[in-house]
């Protein structure tokens, strides 16, 4: 039967989009010079964290100079210091910074993953890109059969996370969620969808994306969770 480790190793495997192999691969040879001591991991990031999570995280996609470097989603950047910050505040990682796949961070009750798993020129994967990688995302939903509340992250993960879900073909437009900040929906099948702006340096440097926001997203996403403790098995 399918697991989390084996998406994993489907995922460290594949080379289906060969624009974002190729540049994953240049990153890591010609490094940033304040990380040109590190030997840049240089290849597709699989998601991390407790596989019986009942809050699954989704971002866009790992970062030039952060994942694409440590190997680990939201490791090693701006955007991680504000995530794993945020989980360790509200009871879901065990220490509040992430630098490294091996400095001993665990995730609680919380599993993170991306709507691609390469590191994509200017931060932007195509839409073919996407869909190649969307059935990653199909079977960790699959196997990760407790969540109870999805935070996605920009537009870009939201979208993903409903195609991936199954929700974009079988809702009408007018009932699909829509994305913005601080949003909340609940989906036929009892799950709630947050939204919430990524927490990248172009949202929070510019004040699109404040401190007292990004902690009101995760008091709703505690809120939620602990509603969803119900007698239905998403325990």
């Amino acid at each position: 039967m399918p697991s989390l480790t084996t998406v994993t190793h489907q995922i460290l495997h594949c080379t289906a989009c060969p624009r974002l192999i190729t540049h994953c691969r240049t990153v890591a040879r010609d490094k940033k010079r304040e990380f040109r001591d590190w030997d840049y991991w240089g290849k597709p990031v699989p998601g991390f964290g407790d596989p019986n999570a009942r809050l699954l995280i989704v971002g866009l996609a790992p970062a030039a100079h952060g994942a694409n470097r440590t190997g680990r989603m939201f490791t090693g950047d701006s955007s991680g210091n504000w995530l794993y910050d945020a989980l360790h505040r509200y009871g879901f990682a065990s220490q509040p910074a992430s630098v490294s796949r091996d400095d001993g961070l665990t995730l609680t009750d919380c599993y993170i993953t991306a709507a691609a798993r390469c590191a994509p020129p200017g931060n932007k994967p195509s839409p073919a890109e996407l869909s190649r990688c969307r059935p990653f995302l199909e079977r960790e939903l699959q196997l990760l059969r407790r969540v109870a509340v999805v935070l996605a992250l920009g537009r870009i993960a939201h979208e993903s996370w409903l195609r991936a879900a199954g929700w974009w073909g079988k809702l009408a437009a007018a009932d699909r969620p829509g994305f913005a900040h601080a949003s909340a929906a609940v989906l036929p099948d009892g799950i709630h969808l947050v939204a919430s702006y990524h927490p990248s340096r172009q949202n929070t440097n510019t004040g699109r994306l404040t401190r007292r926001m990004w902690d009101d997203v995760f008091t709703e996403v505690k809120e939620l969770l602990e509603q969803a403790m119900t007698g239905d098995g998403r325990r």
